[in-house]
Parts: C-alpha cells; sequence; structure tokens
C-alpha cells in the first residue's frame, strides 16, 4: 500500500502530471469552471467540489497499488460531479431532500460526459449516489471508490476553512443560524464514519478531537452577552 501523501496543487490534479491516472480532466474542469451554476454557494460551492477532488486524488494516490488507473478517473470525474448544478438551498415538504440534489448532479453529468467517457456513466452515477444523504448504503457494503469519495465529501468539517465553508455556509443553505450549525458540530465529529484506512491516517482521532473542542470553545464565547452594541 502507498504511503499517505498530501501534497498536490489543483493543476497537477487536472493535469494528470503525476500520469497517476487514465487521461487527464481538463475538460471536465472547464465544465466546472464555465457552466456549473453552483459555484458560489455558501457551502456546496466551487472549494468543497475541488476539495472533495483532491482527497480523492490523494486517495488514488495511497490505493495505487488496490485502484487501476480506470477506476482512479472514474473516481475523479464523480468527485468533480457530485455537487454539480447544488441548488443550495433547502427543499420544504420533500421527504428525501438530497435525492433532488443527486438527480441534478447526475443530469449535468450525463449532459457533459465525454464520448469517450460515455461507457463509463453508470459507475459514476454509482459513486454520485454514494454520497446522497442521509446514507441508502451502508458504509460497509460500499466498494473503495464509493468509500473514498464518501470520506472526501465529509471530510470539509476538519479543514481549516470548516467555519466559514461549514458553520457559515450550511446555516445559509440551510437557512438557520450559525450557532445552531455549531452547536451540531461536536456530535456530527464524534460520530464521523470514515470508512477507508486513508482517511482514518489523514484525519486521526486526536484531530477530530481538536475541533470537537474548538467548536466547544467558540460556543462558550459566543454564550456571554456583546460587550459592545450590535
Amino acid at each position: 500500500m502507498a504511503q499517505l501523501d498530501i501534497s498536490g496543487d489543483l493543476p497537477t490534479v487536472i493535469g494528470n502530471d503525476e500520469r497517476l491516472y487514465e487521461g487527464d480532466l481538463i475538460p471536465y474542469f472547464q465544465i466546472l469552471f464555465f457552466k456549473a451554476r453552483n459555484l458560489n454557494n455558501p457551502y456546496h460551492n466551487f472549494r468543497h467540489t475541488t476539495h472533495v477532488l483532491w482527497l480523492c486524488y490523494n486517495a488514488c494516490r495511497y490505493y495505487r497499488d488496490e485502484l487501476t488507473p480506470l477506476r482512479m478517473r472514474i473516481l475523479l470525474i464523480a468527485a468533480l460531479f457530485h455537487d454539480f448544478d447544488h441548488p443550495g438551498h433547502p427543499h420544504p415538504g420533500e421527504e428525501n431532500p438530497d435525492a433532488i440534489n443527486i438527480a441534478i448532479a447526475i443530469a449535468g453529468l450525463r449532459q457533459y460526459i465525454t464520448t469517450s467517457d460515455h461507457a463509463l456513466l453508470p459507475e459514476i452515477e454509482a459513486l454520485v449516489e454514494a454520497t446522497h444523504f442521509p446514507y441508502k448504503i451502508d458504509g460497509g457494503e460500499l466498494d473503495l471508490p464509493s468509500k473514498i469519495i464518501r470520506d472526501a465529501d465529509l471530510a470539509q468539517a476538519l479543514s481549516p476553512v470548516w467555519i466559514q465553508q461549514v458553520v457559515l455556509g450550511l446555516a445559509q443553505e440551510w437557512r438557520v443560524t450559525p450557532v445552531e450549525v455549531l452547536k451540531a458540530q461536536a456530535s456530527f465529529l464524534a460520530n464521523l464514519p470514515f470508512n477507508t484506512e486513508w482517511a482514518r491516517q489523514l484525519f486521526p482521532r486526536e484531530l477530530v478531537r481538536a475541533k470537537i473542542e474548538e467548536a466547544e470553545k467558540l460556543l462558550k464565547l459566543l454564550e456571554t452577552e456583546p460587550a459592545i452594541a450590535v
């Protein structure tokens, strides 16, 4: 099994400079950049999409002895499209709201899939479906690429920009207060269900505990009355 490697910039990933997977992602990156309508969403935005892509790429490095270059390509295309055109708002009254978001993403994938990748479409769609939340399939039943993309999709809460992305971003998309999202972080992080050894190494329990403590300290800071008028 390959060593954990978290280096690499976005152009390296898109252009496949390390020749890790089959082909490159240039056409799909252009579609994301010029066509996607969710790039400026508070949470499901360009940064979240490329963060998931970057993590999946590094997982491919870690599992280079277990994933073929073609399966890596399938995974990385799914990462680019897993939230494509996400509306960035809730769906009141819908029993399964994320099903709508997944359907939108898959519609975009089907619209823009290249001719050469068309035969891969069912496998790419299955990986996008793996991010459907609440999860329809238990993590233990997933194949390795599905476990990777699910772990990568969860990991935003452990990134350095989690307050902006998760607390403020999700609050705006969910139409709740940032404090409500912040209060939910400790429970969410304590039960973070990473499915792969790659993710467990990249995000060890010490890091998770530190984020929980950070969230709890922030809440305490926000409990007192402001010292100045607001």
